[in-house]
């Protein structure tokens, strides 16, 4: 699993995560594991496996740590 930090989030069920090499991974709230969406604050570090995604890549399983 990869870490990094959650960038943006939206009132609409997805965020950005940051992962420190200058790219932002896209992910829907259906990728969050072990906690609820709205439980996740910008600047929170997790950990996600990276996937693609229609429009490119995206984060999945996305965990706190």
């Amino acid at each position: 699993m990869s870490e990094g930090t959650i960038k943006r989030l939206t009132d609409k069920g997805f965020g950005f995560i940051s992962n420190g090499s200058g790219t932002d991974l896209f992910f829907h709230m259906s990728a969050v594991q072990g906690v609820r969406f709205e439980e996740l604050r910008e600047g929170q570090k997790v950990a996600y496996e990276e996937g693609s995604g229609p429009k490119g890549p995206r984060a999945e399983n996305v965990r706190p740590i």
